[in-house]
C-alpha cells in the first residue's frame, strides 16, 4: 500500500517485527533486576517459599541463596537480550518463547504491584511497603503490554497474508 501524499510512512519491518518490545522488555527484565537484588527482594521471597511450601508441599519453587538467584538471573537475562537479533528478523520459531517472556513479566509486575498495596506476600511475610522489586514494575508491565499488543497485531498480519 501506498502513502497518500503528506502521510508518513512506515517501515513495515519496524511495525511487524517484535524486536523493539522484545529489547525493551529485556532492558526492564535487567533494571527489574537489579532493583529486586538492592530492595532485599530474597528476605521477602524465600520466606514466602517456605511457608507455601509447608501449607502445599508440592509447590514448585525452591527457595535461593543471593549468588545463585542473580547469577541465574542476569545469564538468563543475557541470553534473551542476544536472542535480539531474533526477533528483529521476526523468527516465527521465537514468537511462543515472546509469548511466555511477556505473561510471565507481566504477572511478575503484578505480583509486585499487589504485594505492594497488600503489605504482605502471604500472611506470616509481611514488610514495609513498598515490595522489593517494586519500582521497576511499572516497566515490567509498560514493556510486556506493548510485546503482546505487537505480538497480537504482527499475528493479525500474518492471518491476513495467509487469506490472500
Amino acid at each position: 500500500m501506498v502513502p497518500r501524499e503528506g502521510e508518513p510512512m512506515e517501515s513495515s519491518s519496524r511495525t511487524r517485527s517484535f524486536g523493539a518490545p522484545w529489547l525493551a522488555l529485556c532492558a526492564a527484565l535487567a533494571l527489574h533486576i537489579a532493583d529486586e537484588a538492592l530492595t532485599g527482594f530474597l528476605r521477602v521471597y524465600n520466606p514466602t517459599v517456605v511457608a507455601l511450601r509447608q501449607r502445599w508441599g508440592w509447590f514448585p519453587m525452591p527457595p535461593f541463596e543471593f549468588r545463585d538467584w542473580l547469577v541465574g538471573l542476569i545469564v538468563a537475562c543475557a541470553i534473551l537480550t542476544c536472542l535480539a537479533p531474533l526477533a528483529y528478523a521476526e523468527a516465527r520459531g521465537l514468537r511462543p518463547l515472546a509469548w511466555v517472556f511477556a505473561v510471565i513479566m507481566l504477572l511478575n509486575g503484578l505480583g509486585h504491584t499487589l504485594a505492594t498495596v497488600l503489605g504482605c506476600t502471604v500472611a506470616s511475610v509481611t514488610f514495609p511497603r513498598p515490595a522489593p522489586g517494586f519500582y521497576s514494575s511499572p516497566l515490567l508491565l509498560a514493556a510486556s503490554l506493548w510485546m503482546i499488543a505487537r505480538l497480537r497485531r504482527t499475528r493479525s498480519d500474518e492471518g491476513r497474508l495467509a487469506l490472500l
